[in-house]
């Protein structure tokens, strides 16, 4: 498992700070939602999936640094767990999962169009990146808030049994609920 010095190169390298993100780069996007999971006190491979989470992409930031063909790649510098939470993270179809996940459990991969329903621990993680994630785009981004706030306030308190108390409690003060 690489460091996060490590991991940070290797965003380095790959372009992440010449690419435009709400709060400056891609590359400062992915600190910060890394260090904020560390500060609220996830374990290490969400931390290490937070600062590499758009590695494939995502459904709200279609840009990958890494094809998913190369997942191995990515296993190799943050560990199998944490790329595993990369991985969906990036594959999620949010509009298929979000709004039904704290009822269903179910992540639609917009990859492959299958469905998974990811245990209690990799749901957790995943809850717990997604909101980390939008909290900093909120916060670097007012017009997000502006836009968004109603409804993530409402998805984030959906998702209160699936995240760690640290995190809801970060969404609420927040988004203010």
């Amino acid at each position: 498992m690489g460091t996060d010095d490590g991991v940070r190169g290797w965003l380095r390298r790959h372009g992440a700070e010449q690419i435009a993100h709400p709060g400056g780069t891609l590359y400062a996007h992915l600190c910060r939602v890394g260090d904020r999971l560390a500060a609220l006190g996830c374990a290490h491979d969400v931390q290490a999936a937070g600062l590499a989470h758009a590695a494939y992409g995502t459904d709200g930031f279609d840009l990958a640094l890494l094809d998913r063909a190369d997942r191995a790649v990515l296993r190799d510098l943050v560990g199998s767990e944490a790329e595993e939470i990369v991985y969906l993270y990036g594959a999620c179809d949010r509009k298929r999962s979000w709004r039904k996940l704290a009822e269903t459990g179910q992540v639609f991969d917009r990859f492959t169009g299958q469905v998974s329903t990811p245990d209690t621990a990799r749901l957790r993680s995943f809850t717990d990146l997604s909101i980390v994630n939008e909290l900093d785009v909120v916060e670097q981004d007012p017009t997000v808030a502006a836009r968004h706030g109603a409804y993530l306030r409402e998805l984030f308190a959906s998702w209160t049994p699936l995240a760690s108390a640290q995190v809801s409690r970060d969404a609420q003060r927040v988004l203010g609920w």
